[in-house]
């Protein structure tokens, strides 16, 4: 199982039933990959939409199906900018407390709303017998080579900001959410990551 860290330990990475998850995509371009998990919400999806936009930025939406459910004009909104959008769930529960026919069937729920074969487990969570299952269903793992941890209350909006400038590097998946929980350090963080990224040369691109 992942742990809450910035950078994921090599061996969680390369563990053999782990080959077909991507942390990262190494394809020799000068590219990083933005994601946002947990929305679409009114408190936080238009603001992040609005930033995006203003820095000719494309990310990837992680959505949880019953937030986008419940604000499809949100989904629309995400789709309609050009974003990509994947699966999250429908209801956000952690792998670890699911048979394999119980997080199947939460994610085929939320497949007929979101439409996604991109999926992240919920806490990038996941076990062998899920993620087999998964694998099989015809689903791509999208884990992250970077968290920032913008969740978290004791993090703060600068060490977001040089987390990402220490740590970004070509093909780099880098997870954000779009939640209560970060939006407000993300107003002061988001605008500084992304000046950054394109001041190094990085196109920021959907997945």
């Amino acid at each position: 199982m992942l742990l809450p860290q910035e950078r994921i330990p090599w061996i969680l990475r390369f563990s053999a039933f782990r080959r077909d998850v991507k942390f990262r995509l190494n394809d020799g371009k000068p590219s990083v990959y933005l994601t946002f998990d947990d929305g679409p919400i009114p408190e936080s999806t238009p603001w992040l939409l609005k930033t995006l936009a203003e820095y000719g930025a494309k990310a990837t939406f992680f959505m949880v199906a019953d937030n986008a459910r419940r604000y499809p004009e949100l989904y629309k909104a995400v789709v309609d900018a050009g974003h990509s959008i994947g699966n999250h769930t429908f209801h956000h529960k952690p792998p670890f407390r699911q048979s394999v026919k119980e997080m199947m069937a939460d994610v085929a729920l939320a497949d007929n709303i979101l439409h996604s074969k991109l999926f992240r487990p919920p806490h990038g969570l996941i076990l062998p017998s899920q993620q087999k299952a998964l694998s099989e269903a015809g689903y791509s793992i999208v884990m992250f080579d970077l968290n920032t941890l913008d969740y978290r209350a004791d993090r703060t909006p600068q060490q977001i900001v040089d987390s990402v400038s220490s740590n970004v590097r070509p093909g780099c998946i880098i997870n954000f959410h779009d939640s209560l929980k970060s939006i407000e350090k993300l107003k002061q963080a988001l605008p500084t990551i992304l000046a950054h990224l394109l001041s190094q040369g990085y196109s920021l691109l959907p997945l």
